[in-house]
């Protein structure tokens, strides 16, 4: 196809605005904001189930606790019993002795309970503690996490702003040059990995450097 020499600079000029806006949607796409995005939301989400697990946990630890408390009310509530019956006056000596042992052997139980449900306390602390720490990450990333949002939209915007008007340039560029010539453009860039024109200049084309 001929076309006229205004048409061909105007179809180079275009030509040299695609090439900028496929620069500027490379850039949209690969900015430094969206890997870091990912990353921080990978990691958010690993203290959330951190956090979740943590609180599943919680639940049966203290359930561990009300059984470990039970016991220990069980025992003391026999040992009041027996100690009562001790000081009644009513009870032979046979059953003094019987009573003295029990008391004796529910001391040593008691205290062993009352081990165990120390030790829960401290565990139900320390998966508190975990909480309080896994909550405080998850946070500090969705802090983060908005302030990259926020930086990220700017420049999408930034470049959205840059696309629009180099969309406006195009479309005058084109306002001029014959529909058929147009056609060829798109046809060759879309075969051409975005490439539809290339200036001649001292015999070289500027798109394929070939002479």
């Amino acid at each position: 196809m001929k076309a006229s020499a205004s048409d061909q600079r105007q179809i180079v000029g275009v030509a040299r605005l695609d090439q900028e806006t496929s620069a500027l949607n490379h850039k949209a796409q690969t900015l430094a904001e969206h890997a870091l995005l990912a990353s921080l939301t990978t990691k958010s989400h690993n203290a959330r189930d951190l956090r979740i697990g943590a609180q599943t946990e919680l639940s049966d630890v203290k359930r561990e606790l009300l059984r470990a408390e039970a016991d220990v009310e069980q025992i003391v509530s026999r040992i009041t019993r027996d100690e009562a019956r001790l000081n009644g006056g009513s009870a032979s000596p046979k059953e003094l002795g019987q009573l003295q042992h029990e008391v004796g052997t529910l001391g040593v139980r008691r205290a062993e309970l009352e081990e165990v449900e120390l030790e829960v306390m401290m565990r139900i602390d320390e998966i508190n503690s975990r909480i309080t720490e896994l909550s405080a990450q998850e946070a500090a990333f969705a802090t983060e996490i908005a302030d990259l949002e926020i930086r990220k939209e700017n420049a999408l915007a930034a470049f959205n702003t840059e696309l629009e008007s180099i969309a406006k340039e195009r479309a005058v560029a084109l306002s001029t040059v014959a529909p058929d010539f147009i056609a060829l453009y798109e046809k060759i860039r879309t075969s051409n990995n975005g490439t539809g024109a290339a200036a001649l200049i001292a015999g070289t084309c500027n798109g394929c450097h070939l002479s």
